[in-house]
């Protein structure tokens, strides 16, 4: 499986949020989040943001904790990177 999670640090609504990614492919991450009960409206292009209180349940569910700036590589090396340029 190759779900990532970062550490929540970005501030929101009063709470720190995460996000999660697949490397892979976007159907993989899609399954992970249904299969965690993750709201669909979570998802923003090509990352799932996650509040703080719930991240701790992802990595026991398989998500692999790793940096912001490896799940950024790691996004980008995959093809499913949406830049900030390219959203609408």
């Amino acid at each position: 499986m190759s779900v990532l999670i970062d550490k929540p640090m970005w501030p929101a609504h009063g709470r720190l949020w995460a996000h999660l990614v697949s490397d892979a492919s976007l159907d993989e991450l899609h399954a992970f989040a249904a299969d965690q009960g993750l709201h669909p409206r979570s998802f923003d292009l090509d990352h799932y943001d996650v509040p703080e209180e719930v991240v701790d349940r992802l990595i026991a569910a398989g998500a692999e904790p790793v940096t912001g700036r490896d799940l950024v590589r790691r996004l980008t090396a995959s093809g499913l990177r949406v830049r900030q340029r390219d959203r609408p």
